[in-house]
């Protein structure tokens, strides 16, 4: 019998008036394998002139995973990047010594829908050169009423072509008339599932819309039933066997690396570089956590 935490996550505010459910890092779960962050936004309806407006931010040692099921969002990054992303796409900025980007919903008013996911990097890729790519066609396929699409990593003899520094997958499960399938897991990954929209028994046990499971390794398989109109975020991977600090937009595997990462933020440095285009929309960081002499020794 498989074991499974239930989790709730917790709403939290990303300015605007805006509000995301948070599945990841919470105080049961920090991470499952090396994903470490999960927030579910939507689905929201804008009217002209409102939307998704983030201005210029920092990350280090992490890589961004943006899922699209509804709207369009525009990314700008330091590295000169510019693309519109659309449902069924996934971008995947690796901020690895550091970049800065922004994204901006259009003006026109429209509904958005998206997932947004760090996932961390081991000490050895920790400091690579940053990079984006942007993935418009990703493996799809039906399987006993259930349409899954593969976001990351391999599964069922597919695989997401995206480059990622420890063995992970993704994917989405919808069921757009309701269907019960068995899904073949490997026993090496912890895995963590989040029901976006619908109602699930995952092993006969029954989850709601924006509940969180946990099933830790050794598991072999699992059997949902999804309810008409039910969709999922399956995540999984090797369990992380290093130490992660995350501080706002930060990743790090100790204090000083933080502690370094946000004061060259706050002093302009290049390390991070600009994004043309921002119109001077350049977040402030807030003040770190740890005393000035804490500071002062590690930093």
């Amino acid at each position: 019998m498989t074991t499974i935490q239930r989790i709730a996550g917790r709403l939290s505010d990303i300015g605007e008036g805006m509000t995301v459910l948070r599945a990841l890092p919470t105080r049961q779960r920090r991470m499952v394998g090396a994903w470490c962050f999960l927030d579910h936004l939507g689905p929201l309806q804008f009217a002209p002139g409102q939307g998704l407006h983030v201005g210029a931010h920092p990350h280090t040692a992490l890589q961004t995973f943006t899922w699209l099921i509804e709207g369009e969002v525009l990314h700008r990054d330091s590295l000169g990047s510019e693309q519109m992303i659309r449902p069924g796409q996934v971008n995947l900025m690796t901020a690895g010594h550091g970049v800065v980007h922004t994204e901006d919903s259009p003006a026109d008013g429209q509904r958005l829908h998206a997932a947004q996911l760090w996932i961390a990097l081991p000490p050895a890729a920790a400091d690579c050169p940053p990079a984006f790519e942007h993935f418009p066609d990703l493996p799809r396929w039906d399987e006993g009423g259930c349409v899954i699409t593969l976001l990351a990593g391999s599964f069922a003899g597919r695989t997401m072509p995206a480059h990622f520094h420890t063995p992970l997958v993704g994917l989405d499960i919808r069921s757009p008339a309701g269907a019960r399938c068995t899904l073949p897991l490997d026993p090496g990954f912890e895995y963590g599932i989040l029901l976006l929209e619908g109602e699930m028994r995952l092993d006969e046990e029954r989850f709601v819309a924006e509940e969180f499971a946990y099933l830790g390794s050794g598991t072999g398989s699992i059997a949902l039933d999804l309810a008409a109109g039910s969709r999922l975020l399956l995540l999984g991977g090797e369990p992380f066997g290093e130490p992660v600090l995350m501080w706002w937009n930060f990743v790090g595997h100790d204090r000083p690396a933080i502690i370094a990462a946000q004061r060259e933020w706050e002093a302009g440095s290049p390390r991070f570089g600009s994004v043309a285009g921002d119109g001077g929309r350049r977040l402030v960081a807030p003040p770190m956590p740890w005393s000035a002499a804490e500071r002062r020794e590690e930093g």
